[in-house]
């Protein structure tokens, strides 16, 4: 692993003790003991915000994340190849997720590193995001706003404004529907949306079945339309 790799890795598993250190703080002392969880997966390709990351190469995954109350922080871990050298992105998260009124919420704060890219190009930027959802039976409903003041390279200020809606076929199948906006000053303005079937094939496997697609796809082959297929263990 080349040294920008093992100081990104550093800067970001620094964070992830940090985080989990202040969830476990914060949670009340009666809270039970705090939850974690572990995760790995394959994917045809990478994709952020409805665009691919990966050049349309194989990409592979892992994820932790500790959660006590409705506090929870977390990383994750996916390889990459973007034209600005990145071959990996490393997302960091610390958030707060309470239910109210019949709704769920996530505030959250992300970090975003992406190891591998070309000296002189910012790759590493905060997100600020905050998530509402609520289920009425198997139907399912989500909203996501997503802001950074100083986004990836020459990116500044940028939005990103996604629904989302599901419906639970069965136990194990979920299908669902996601139509997001990108505004942002000094990158790409475009609209994206995906499609797909998302199926338990065990307790701790899951397989997704997705077309992504775009309105700008002469901005390139990351907004192209494309298949993606991934599969994810759990544990």
């Amino acid at each position: 692993m080349s040294s920008s790799k093992l100081q990104a890795a550093r800067r970001n598993g620094a964070f992830f003790i940090a985080a989990a250190s202040a969830v476990l703080l914060i949670a009340s002392p009666a809270a039970a003991n705090p939850d974690f969880d572990f995760q790995v997966g394959v994917a045809s390709e990478y994709l952020g915000k409805g665009v691919g990351k990966s050049n349309g190469e194989i990409a592979w995954s892992g994820q932790a994340e500790v959660s006590q109350g409705d506090f929870h922080a977390g990383v994750f871990v996916s390889t990459a190849e973007l034209s600005q050298g990145s071959d990996a992105e490393i997302v960091t998260t610390i958030g707060w997720a309470p239910e109210a009124f019949g709704f769920e919420f996530d505030f959250s704060a992300v970090n975003r590193d992406l190891p591998g890219t070309r000296a002189g190009v910012d790759a590493n930027y905060w997100e600020y995001q905050a998530d509402v959802s609520r289920a009425i039976g198997p139907v399912s409903g989500r909203l996501r706003v997503n802001y950074t003041a100083d986004g990836f390279a020459s990116t500044e200020e940028a939005w990103w404004v996604e629904a989302q809606g599901a419906y639970k076929i069965s136990p194990k199948t979920r299908a669902s529907v996601a139509v997001g906006s990108r505004r942002a000053h000094g990158g790409a303005d475009y609209t994206a949306w995906n499609v797909g079937v998302k199926q338990k094939l065990t307790d701790a496997v899951s397989a997704d079945l997705r077309w992504y697609d775009t309105d700008e796809h002469d901005l390139g082959e990351p907004y192209e339309g494309r298949l993606v297929g991934a599969l994810t263990y759990a544990f």
